[in-house]
Order: structure tokens, then sequence, then C-alpha cells
């Protein structure tokens, strides 16, 4: 029986709107990279030279030495210090972040910034458009009458196939000499020291040396696709003396390109690990391969750790007890895999320590690997 036209449009009209639902998925959740589907076969270890090579040469920047490494932890320790940062600019200041939420932390930053563009500092301020709740606020509208540049990333999509392209990148570089990275967002639930529910607890680093270079880039590449200006010389490119002992490497990621890369870099380490592995992450969404891969070291002998969050934590989509077939391992292999619920900065031999602010699974990540 043929249909009448009225049934056809109402057909066409139904497959039209499956198929835009289906292309904005696929635009906003799922990256047009390749993915790393076989394991990575075992060929050496994380003290072996050839590690360091190739994850100079798979993840883009070259591991670079000279740099001193300060952990920071919590509100009560990363505000004063990005804070004393901000004050002692004599330059420039890059500033870019995610979550940027109305209340006397953003008040403090948003003065502080305010205060060195009347020195006459170039200040730049890249602030997401989702993480903002405060872009017609008193705040922004003082940063940009003293003088600070602020943008905010993507504060209205261009149409809905970009919604989800999102900055989560966190990092504030003083005078192209100095930077900071890390979870830590600019609100007020993570001042003091996450000694209670309301408080978060976060960890951020403070990074002195040639590796800054590679976060100014960072910094630039999203201050680029915003402001459409190229900032570079001295002020924000200077030659830097070495100036501590770790040898890092700053690597960026977005929806767009280079998604795979944190992936690649955690493959690489499981992979070369030898003795140890810990592995900590607020967002710890392991997929097929990472699990087979952590499974992999474990029966090789390999003491691996994996610390998640309690029952106080931001996503309900964040693991809070093991996958399955890590759980069957840990039964198995008892001696060699423990559970708690809590997180730190994941490292393996003490030779590879990797920090920012990139989920552990199918999250946008950007980090910061130390050695």
């Amino acid at each position: 029986m043929k249909k009448s036209f009225g049934a056809q449009m109402i057909q066409h009209g139904v497959t039209a709107i499956v198929s835009a639902s289906l292309m904005l998925v696929v635009k906003n959740f799922i990256s047009g990279e390749k993915k790393i589907k076989q394991r990575i076969p075992r060929r050496y270890g994380i003290a072996d030279d050839q590690f360091e090579r190739s994850m100079s040469q798979l993840l883009g920047p070259p591991i670079l030495g000279g740099n001193r490494i300060t952990r920071l932890e919590n509100g009560a320790q990363i505000f004063p210090a990005m804070l004393a940062g901000i004050a002692g600019a004599k330059d420039t200041i890059c500033f870019e972040t995610y979550i940027f939420w109305s209340g006397k932390t953003v008040v403090c930053f948003s003065m502080a910034l305010s205060a060195k563009a009347r020195e006459d500092i170039k200040v730049h301020v890249l602030i997401d458009g989702m993480g903002c709740d405060c872009v017609e606020g008193e705040c922004l509208r003082r940063m940009r009458e003293a003088g600070v540049e602020v943008e905010i990333y993507h504060l209205h999509a261009r149409n809905l196939t970009n919604v989800n392209q999102r900055t989560h990148r966190k990092l504030l570089v003083i005078d192209g000499r100095q930077g900071f990275t890390g979870g830590v967002g600019i609100a007020n639930a993570w001042l003091g020291n996450a000694s209670t529910p309301d408080q978060w607890r976060d960890t951020h680093y403070q990074v002195d040396g040639p590796a800054v270079a590679q976060m100014q880039a960072a910094f630039m590449d999203n201050w680029m696709k915003t402001h459409a200006t190229v900032l570079h010389g001295d002020a924000y490119f200077p030659l830097i003396k070495e100036q501590g002992s770790h040898r890092c490497q700053m690597f960026k990621s977005s929806p767009l390109e280079g998604s795979e890369s944190a992936r690649l870099m955690y493959l690489l380490s499981i992979t070369a690990a030898e003795k140890s592995l810990k592995v900590g992450n607020a967002y710890f969404v392991p997929d097929d391969l990472v699990t087979e891969t952590l499974i992999a070291a474990v029966r090789r002998g390999v003491l691996v750790e994996v610390l998640v969050p309690g029952e106080h934590l931001d996503s309900k989509r964040c693991a809070q007890d093991i996958p399955p077939p890590l759980g069957k391992a840990a039964a198995k292999w008892r001696a060699n895999l423990r559970v708690s619920a809590h997180d730190v900065s994941p490292k393996g031999d003490d030779h590879r320590r990797s920090m920012g602010f990139g989920g552990f699974g199918e999250f946008r990540q950007s980090i910061v690997p130390a050695q």
C-alpha cells in the first residue's frame, strides 16, 4: 500500500532529525583522529634511553632538561603561589583557565591581574565560555578597564557541531620563564586544604626552566584561535637558563587535534614500567586497551597501585570502583595490585611522573610529564 504524501514527509523529517542528531554527537564527542587499537609491544624499559627518545618524537615537543618542579597541594598552597607569581611579573602574564566562578577567589585574581596591567605589564587572559559564570560580571569588566586583554573561548558556539569544543587547559605563564599547571580551577571550591567535603582536593605544579616555553606555546595555541594575534619575542619566549635537574615535556591536546597524545603517553609508560606503577586520577575511566596494558604490567611482576576518588567527586562517570578486569587481576595477583580511594600524581619506577589536567580515559587531555 502506497504511503500518503503526509506520511512520507513525516518519515523524511524523522530521518533528517535522527541524522542531524548523530552528526552532532560525532562532531562534539568523537575525535576524528585514528585511535590506537593494538597493544604496544614492549621493547625497552622506562630507564632505557630509547624510552625518552620515543616519547620526545612521538608526542611532539622534546623532553628538556634543567627544570625545577615544585608540587603545590590544594588551594592553601596553590593560590598563594600563583598570586605571588602574578605579583612578581615584570613583562608579561599569560593566563588560561576553564573554571572561573564568581566569588572571592575570582575577585582576588581579577584584582591582581588588573594591578599588573596598570603597571604596563602585558596581561592576556583566556577563559572558557562554558566554564565562566561571570562573563558579563564586574571582575571581567574590571580587568578590561585596567588594560587586560580578555578573551572568552567559544562563548557562543558558531553552530551546534562545536558546542563541546572547550578549553580545559589551566595555564599561568609569568614572563615566559615561570609556569603553573595542574587541575585547579579559579573558584572558592578549591579554597582551604581539602579538610572538608566542601573543599576540593587538587594538585598544581610550579615549573621553572626551559619547559616553560612549551607551556607558553600551548597558551598561544588557543590565543591565536580567539584573538587572532601572535604574541612572540623575548617578553614571551626568553632564553631560559637551567633551574633544576628535572627533565620535562609539555604537550597539548584538544578535541580536534592531539587528543590521542595523552593516551599514547600512558600506554608507552605503562608498557615500559619495570618495577612499580602508581596511577592516581580523579577521572579514571580506562578503556579496554589501557586496562589490558595495566593487567599485562601486573603479570610481568610490576607493582601496580591504582588510586581513585572516594564518594566526593564531581562526575558520576568517573570510576570509584576498579573496573572488573582489573578487579580479577587484583584477586589473582593480590600482592601486586592495590586499590585505594585517593589520588596522587601517576609515576612509574621513580623515573617518570605525569602531571597536569588530563583524565585517565576518554577525556580530552593535556599533561606535563616529568622525570
